[in-house]
């Protein structure tokens, strides 16, 4: 080998660019293992952030009655307004709002008290509270004719507000919702028990309530889980107010109350192995809806109570095929 004197520029250029590339990549992994040790919320939120990239939605919050919403919009098409679940908040439909924007205009918030939205100390935030605040969130952005998409929790807050509000829901799409007779269940059981699985203390409590609701729960990194910890402990007080408040019988079956007033095309998604929400629910739902001018269901396999995370593509297709196809 030549000695570095000798050696031709090419070389010398193509080695200065080698060690500044390897100082580079050992920058990028001390801060990646700086940021996952010390500071992972941050790893979790430029990971939430390449995910509303990749679904090409971005962020915004407006104010709306007693509530400053958050919320994620893109897309073009019929306008989609998806409502998230108990315990949840907006960026579980992304997966499956990648799999949408290129045929819909999509807008999905953080339902009040939950995510990034604003909560009122000692505020209502049952079924009926929500449906009423979620008037003022489509006002103030100024949408008519939507489709809603509900799921678990935000199924009942969707069902509800199409029964109320029935010139303003083009169409209402149910996935796993909560609020409708069903089976008794083991999950059931331990909430009429008084156990509160939306509640946990460690990472070893935060996996079981991902196994509660997913079929394959998706492997989450120590340090992330830690974050996730420290949410629920933050949130504890509220999450278990709300709970009771939903177990009570105005808001326990509170979309299936309604089911006799919706006029709408109405899809009912359920999975197949949903041991939250027995599917069992999706027969009350049918039989329930004596004047929705369509109804259309579906079972889909492989997934527990999260379709649009577990089954996003197929869960895309179905709900394409309802909004496109009446």
């Amino acid at each position: 080998m030549n000695p570095p004197a000798t050696r031709p520029l090419w070389q010398r250029m193509l080695i200065r660019r080698l060690k500044f590339f390897g100082v580079l990549v050992a920058l990028v992994v001390v801060l990646l293992g700086g940021s996952y040790l010390f500071a992972p919320q941050w790893l979790l939120r430029a990971h939430v952030m390449r995910q509303a990239m990749t679904a090409h939605v971005e962020k915004h919050t407006v104010r709306a009655g007693d509530t400053t919403w958050s919320y994620y919009e893109g897309g073009q098409g019929p306008t989609l307004v998806l409502l998230h679940g108990f315990a949840a908040d907006k960026t579980l439909w992304l997966p499956l709002a990648e799999q949408l924007t290129p045929h819909f205009h999509l807008v999905i918030p953080d339902l009040p008290g939950w995510g990034e939205s604003s909560r009122e100390p000692g505020g209502n935030y049952g079924i009926q509270a929500q449906a009423a605040r979620l008037q003022a969130f489509l006002d103030a952005l100024n949408l008519q004719r939507v489709v809603l998409v509900g799921h678990s929790m935000g199924g009942a807050v969707a069902g509800v507000y199409a029964a109320n509000h029935p010139r303003g829901v083009a169409a209402l799409a149910l996935l796993d919702a909560y609020g409708l007779k069903a089976r008794e269940n083991d999950f059931d059981r331990a909430v009429l028990a008084g156990k509160n699985p939306f509640v946990y203390d460690d990472r070893a409590g935060f996996e079981h309530a991902l196994e509660l609701a997913f079929l394959h729960p998706p492997e989450v990194p120590g340090r992330i889980e830690d974050v996730f910890v420290a949410r629920n402990r933050q949130d504890r007080a509220f999450i278990e107010r709300t709970l009771a408040k939903l177990r009570q019988p105005d808001d326990y079956l509170s979309l299936q109350h309604v089911l006799d007033r919706l006029t709408m095309p109405v899809l009912g998604v359920w999975c197949r192995e949903d041991r939250m929400v027995d599917p069992s629910a999706l027969d009350s739902l049918r039989d329930g809806l004596v004047q929705a001018s369509t109804i259309s269901s579906s079972l889909l396999s492989g997934c527990n109570h999260m379709p649009m995370m577990e089954k996003p593509e197929a869960t895309a297709q179905v709900l394409t095929g309802f909004v496109l196809g009446r």
